[in-house]
């Protein structure tokens, strides 16, 4: 498995994936959606162009999966991981992880920063193998129009909707 820092000639070959891990995001939230290979793309386009680094592993000329580093300042967010369900659990994710890690340390800085969805438990569970436990921040929103939130959550003594 080789890691790789996409370029944008690379972006249509990657968009696929990345259309991929929107539909995975928008399920978190109920909704059901079909892959934007074409938003995907130019989706990518805008993180290169905005100094975001993407790298990807890449077996036998198939990405594997991916990571966006938001890199604003010092601080380094994960903007987005994704590994294909058939690449899963063969240490793709951790690669692609560390080496986001390794960008935050050549900022100076020794975390990386993560926006999970709660009920994204997969995530959950491997941002703790590697060390995150510490609830940073949450983001508060009015409900989208039409929106029906299907659970709660609980942060300390306050319920939201999720």
């Amino acid at each position: 498995m080789d890691l790789i820092q996409i370029t944008e000639q690379q972006a249509p070959t990657l968009a696929p994936l990345v259309a991929d891990f929107r539909v995975t995001l928008l399920s978190y939230l109920n909704i059901k959606a079909e892959p934007d290979v074409k938003a995907a793309e130019a989706e990518i386009k805008e993180f290169l162009q905005a100094g975001y680094p993407i790298f990807a592993a890449e077996e036998n000329g198939t990405y594997a999966g991916y990571v966006v580093c938001k890199v604003v300042e010092d601080c380094v967010w994960v903007e987005h991981i994704y590994v294909r369900d058939e690449f899963r659990c063969r240490g793709v994710a951790t690669m692609l992880f560390e080496k986001a890690e390794e960008v935050a340390r050549s900022k100076g800085d020794d975390t990386v920063f993560n926006n999970v969805h709660p009920n994204n438990q997969g995530m959950i569970d491997f941002l703790r193998t590697k060390g995150y436990t510490v609830l940073n921040m949450i983001e508060i929103r009015k409900p989208y129009k039409g929106e029906k939130p299907a659970t709660i959550i609980r942060v300390g003594d306050n319920v939201f909707d999720y």
